[in-house]
């Protein structure tokens, strides 16, 4: 009896410091998500929460210490976390022109001392000076960055591909609102026909093993309608498990990977009969895409 009274106080005394540790870095700023970093082998991506759900990241090359942000709609954290990391920021990779994505651009270069880089695909998007379009590069220190243009969510809206230069490790993606963890962004300036060339020819053209680093954390909803759409899929209810338990402490669920969107995520599995069964339509990704963004559009989880 002793030792079981003893576990239960154990539980909640270790269950109190990891609620003590994320109030560190979570509750103080009224983050949505804890400060994560993630280490890949020449690159390290710090995942950095902003405003109610969105994600910014700051990409360093592991040789040069040099560094890119994506998205910084929060400059003061940006530039908290570059002191902090004693990192060398000279570029800015926006991925769209909506408010919460592009809106720190013009604080953050008036804030930041040196000279900025700001890519984009949009004259919409504040601070911009280097406009970029499909397959152009560039690099962030050692790293190549190439661009992906997936127009859809917005008409200008970019992707970032981030490699090793002359290696093939993995690779990370910066999907902004495209490619989300288990969905993909509403077709506010587009067509079916654009998110499928976006999710099923672009972004399913990476290697499987490329992290996917997108700009909301979405997921549990996002895995609540691919759970509807395909209800038997193993893969979409064993996500939905680890993605509740990450968020009960405020982990980020990002990355993803490539491989693993095509194993739960209904946008990129429209050629899927399971999939094409629910929306309706047979033999007809492009028609299944479009379904699927009605529903989702309406679907409460």
């Amino acid at each position: 009896m002793f030792s079981s009274v003893w576990r239960n106080i154990e539980t909640q005394l270790t269950s109190y410091y990891f609620r003590v540790q994320k109030l560190r870095t979570v509750g103080l700023r009224g983050m949505h998500s804890s400060l994560e970093d993630v280490t890949l082998d020449s690159m390290q991506v710090k995942i950095l929460p902003a405003l109610q759900d969105n994600y910014m990241y700051l990409i360093v090359d592991s040789k040069t210490k040099e560094a890119a942000v994506v998205d910084p709609v929060d400059p003061e954290l940006v530039i908290k976390t570059v002191k902090e990391s004693n990192v060398k920021l000279n570029k800015v990779l926006t991925t769209h022109h909506h408010w919460d994505h592009a809106g720190g651009n013009e604080r953050l270069v008036k804030m930041w001392d040196g000279k900025l880089e700001v890519y984009g695909g949009d004259e919409r998007i504040g601070a911009m000076n280097h406009k970029v379009c499909q397959d152009e590069t560039f690099t962030i220190g050692t790293l190549k960055v190439r661009c992906l243009s997936t127009p859809c969510h917005t008409s200008g809206h970019i992707c970032y591909y981030v490699t090793a230069t002359n290696s093939n490790e993995a690779g990370a993606v910066f999907t902004g609102d495209t490619l989300f963890q288990g969905g993909c962004g509403r077709f506010f300036e587009g067509t079916p026909e654009e998110m499928y060339d976006a999710l099923c020819a672009k972004l399913s053209a990476l290697p499987d093993d490329t992290k996917v680093f997108c700009g909301h954390e979405y997921t549990l909803q996002n895995m609540s309608f691919a759970r509807h759409v395909e209800p038997d899929n193993k893969n979409v209810q064993n996500r939905i498990e680890w993605a509740k338990l990450r968020r009960a402490t405020k982990d980020p669920t990002v990355p993803s990977t490539i491989g693993e969107e095509k194993l739960w995520n209904p946008f990129m599995r429209v050629h899927e009969a399971t999939v094409q069964n629910h929306a309706g339509i047979s033999a007809n990704p492009i028609g299944t895409m479009e379904a699927l963004r009605k529903e989702k559009d309406n679907f409460k989880a």
